[in-house]
């Protein structure tokens, strides 16, 4: 878990604390298996939402939520997104 965040690249998002793709505006779809940079605001269950915008982010904010090791995501964070 702690090289996929070294790898990551700068993302931003809305919510759940996962961030968009780095320059992404809040509200932009994010993509599975990209590299997202957490941004202020950003929470685990809002950066879910953004990866599947018509579909139930349970699944995304479990793995999300594993990735990190908890429910808790600071801004500057590089996740993989699932």
């Amino acid at each position: 878990m702690g090289l996929l965040l070294l790898l990551a690249g700068p993302l931003g998002g809305r919510g759940s604390g996962v961030a968009a793709p780095a320059g992404a505006p809040v509200g932009t779809t994010l993509s599975a298996h990209a590299v997202y940079v957490v941004q202020p605001g950003d929470t685990l269950w809002s950066i879910a939402e953004r990866l599947a915008p018509q579909g139930d982010p349970r699944s995304d904010v479990t793995a999300l939520a594993r990735e990190v090791g908890g429910d808790t995501i600071r801004p500057g964070e590089k996740l993989l997104l699932p």
